[in-house]
């Protein structure tokens, strides 16, 4: 076993010479469906890791006591009775054209298990809580993979920066993994060798088959437990992605004009909000965007903003104030394009974190710092386009912020509304790796009034 182990990682490592830099897990990626797309639709995730505070974002709570309410202002809208942080003038202007959920609940207050939650609406059996654990379901878009398919040279799940570390394919299958393509703000920045070949130098590739087949040959030698099944038809979507002009173009960021590159921000942020809209032009069904840090080589690199976590006394939120402002440049900017283009049917926008943060304000160690803790208790996502009803605050926590006293919504009951924008049949179930059927979501239900 031991042996067959250190020859499966050999050919993992080897196969990184078969297609000009794209590694064979990165093969095993890309997969075809023969069902093909059911809905021409896609949806782009902002994925808040850490958990953004409601009272800091988008419910300010501003008549609550001074120990809950925001440390920010509110702001009027550009739609009567929805008031938002001072620090998103720019979504002011447009909340016309999305749609914020205040009542967002569930009881995991750990960031990977509350992820997991959020992510593939599947309650962790076992928490962890030292944020270690990965999910034992897949996520929305191994999913979204595994039905949809790959389409036109083009994977259907895209990661970037990174992918969420909590979550994987599990039972779905390792070629359901995201395609992660890394920070798209740089100057030099491409997808491995994407952008050299596609389209351009295909003969290159068949050079390559013969390394192909003996590597072949030595899967067939080590896959005993079928593990590999079905890597020569991924071999051969690597070679469509790889030569094809629809790739290329859709990856190719530099073909935007420079002032609407300056629009969505040139950092890691608005560089891969722009590049998933032109995936999502391009027909790639799910694009996830890990929102962590918007600049390399900074201290704010979550939104875990608890005592300790980069404050210093009597500034609470002092990264926030940072962070603010690049969210509201490169996600008002995307729903602007967004619907600029006409694509507010068929591209839905998700901004949302695995919990918010809890009401009272607490003043502690390790550097003596004020901070908000996790609290999954209530907290806020906002929705854009999709064809859905936009305008609107949907749902509605108490005085305090502590948990919702109008319509109580679960990561579920987004994920359905995901799902029935993808075209996903969200009780359909796929077999575990015992063979028995697991529901893609175990409740919920697509959100009504965005209907």
């Amino acid at each position: 076993m031991a042996e067959q182990l250190i020859q499966r990682r050999g050919f993992m490592q080897i196969g990184a010479l078969g297609l000009g830099g794209i590694t064979l897990s990165d093969v095993l990626r890309l997969r075809a469906d023969s069902k093909g797309r059911k809905a021409d639709t896609s949806v782009i995730m902002l994925y808040q890791h850490g958990g953004a505070s409601q009272f800091e974002t988008w419910d300010l709570k501003p008549d609550a006591p001074s120990e809950i309410r925001s440390q920010f202002s509110p702001i009027s809208t550009n739609v009567p009775g929805i008031d938002i942080c001072e620090h998103f003038p720019r979504q002011a202007k447009i909340a016309d054209k999305f749609a914020l959920i205040r009542s967002l609940h569930h009881d995991v207050g750990i960031h990977s298990d509350g992820g997991i939650i959020a992510l593939t609406g599947k309650r962790p059996a076992k928490l962890d809580p030292t944020s270690q654990s990965k999910s034992e379901h897949p996520d929305f878009g191994h999913v979204a993979s595994r039905v949809l398919g790959f389409s036109r040279g083009l994977p259907p799940y895209v990661t970037m920066p990174q992918h969420p570390y909590m979550t994987q394919p599990t039972y779905l299958g390792l070629h359901h993994e995201s395609f992660q393509i890394g920070d798209p703000s740089g100057e030099g920045f491409s997808v491995g060798q994407l952008k050299l070949n596609a389209g351009q130098d295909a003969k290159q590739l068949s050079n390559r088959r013969g390394l192909l087949e003996r590597l072949d040959n030595l899967r067939r030698e080590i896959d005993a437990n079928g593990q590999l099944e079905g890597v020569d038809e991924f071999r051969q979507l690597a070679y469509q992605m790889l030569s094809s002009p629809e790739a290329a173009s859709a990856f190719d960021i530099s073909q935007e004009a420079d002032d609407l590159r300056d629009k969505y921000g040139r950092n890691v942020w608005g560089q891969s909000c722009l590049l998933a809209r032109r995936l999502a032009e391009a027909g790639v069904p799910v694009i996830n965007i890990y929102c962590n840090t918007p600049k390399n080589g900074q201290e704010f690199t979550n939104w875990d903003d608890h005592p300790g976590n980069a404050q210093r006394p009597g500034h609470f939120a002092k990264y926030m104030q940072i962070r603010l402002p690049y969210l509201d440049e490169c996600l008002s900017t995307l729903i602007n394009d967004i619907y600029e283009r006409g694509l507010d049917k068929k591209i839905m926008v998700v901004v949302v974190g695995e919990f918010g943060r809890t009401p009272k304000m607490r003043f502690g160690p390790p550097n003596n710092s004020y901070g908000r803790d996790h609290w999954p208790q209530a907290y806020t996502a906002l929705v854009s386009g999709g064809g859905f009803r936009m305008g609107q605050a949907i749902g509605a926590t108490n005085r305090n912020g502590e948990y919702p006293v109008e319509n109580p919504l679960t990561p579920q009951d987004l994920l359905a509304t995901v799902y029935h924008h993808l075209g996903i049949d969200h009780k359909q179930a796929f077999l575990d790796y015992f063979g028995r059927p697991v529901h893609i979501l175990p409740s919920g239900d697509v959100i009504k009034e965005l209907l």
